[in-house]
């Protein structure tokens, strides 16, 4: 991650929270007041998001002391101390919610991601993200999908061409879209189809696509399509993938999993942060 990218989304968080002022701990503490707080889990997860939790306190207090006891990616349990962070008492309670917010939903989304790559780690198949991210947090969000052991698809519009149904629609075929495409972008971009039949499937491999997103299809028709692609074009499952479908989406043989989930619809580790003495 970009150090002042990252910055600017946490200054913008901390302005979000704290306004002209933390009216409730400016009032009732002094400024030179230190003490130590520490960040605990309080269930099982995959954490994500240590570091920019350290920026959070930095952006506040540069002198912050802020020590990892774990390191993103790791697996904790239930009354494991993630860090401890020394400083002043104003700095450690002033910026306790907005390093929370960071850390529990980016560990929610490494935690979730782990649990389905878990699943599949006898296939080949390799789970992917997507775009269905929220606004702002992308970075983080794909970052918290690494931290889980999967891989980013594409970043945004800008570093991959995928033609989706609406683009097929507005050109008037697959053939045609991706033969504007080739006329237009550099060799190095590679260019993905998404289709939704075996039909769309043989014209997209036809007409040259590196990529072939098989989207909402039903296993038997998935493993067809893999079949008569044999490798001539990578290829992507997408569309209602499940825990409960994963293993059998993976089993037809895919390159790649595409999950939405991942980063639109997870649940937040619970996390706790503590202040845990005077100094």
């Amino acid at each position: 991650m970009q150090i002042l990218q990252l910055e600017k989304l946490i200054l913008k968080a901390l302005e979000e929270d704290i306004g002209c002022q933390d009216i409730t701990t400016d009032n009732l503490i002094a400024p030179d007041v230190k003490g130590t707080g520490a960040f605990m889990a309080k269930s099982f997860g995959v954490i994500a998001g240590l570091e920019i939790c350290r920026q959070v306190f930095i952006c506040l207090d540069p002198q912050i002391e802020f020590t990892f006891l774990k390191h993103d990616g790791d697996q904790v349990e239930s009354g494991d101390i993630l860090a401890v962070v020394k400083g002043p008492y104003r700095v450690l309670l002033t910026g306790e919610r907005t390093a929370l917010n960071f850390l529990q939903r980016l560990s929610g989304i490494a935690t979730r991601t782990r649990k389905m790559v878990d699943l599949i780690k006898h296939e080949k198949a390799i789970i992917v993200d997507t775009r269905k991210t929220t606004p702002g947090l992308r970075v983080l969000e794909k970052y918290a999908v690494v931290m889980g052991g999967a891989r980013n698809h594409r970043f945004g519009l800008f570093d991959g061409a995928m033609i989706k149904d609406n683009h097929i629609k507005a050109v008037g075929s697959i053939t045609k879209a991706v033969a504007r495409l080739r006329e237009k972008l550099p060799h190095t971009i590679k260019i993905e189809v998404e289709t939704e039949n075996l039909e769309q499937v043989k014209e997209a491999l036809a007409s040259g696509a590196d990529i072939i997103m098989l989207d909402n299809m039903e296993l038997e028709m998935m493993e067809t399509a893999v079949k008569e692609i044999a490798g001539r074009a990578l290829t992507e499952a997408s569309g209602g993938i499940t825990e409960k479908n994963l293993q059998k989406v993976a089993m037809c043989g895919v390159d790649f999993i595409s999950i939405g989930a991942l980063t639109h619809s997870v649940s937040s580790v619970d996390i706790s942060f503590n202040l845990v003495q005077n100094n």
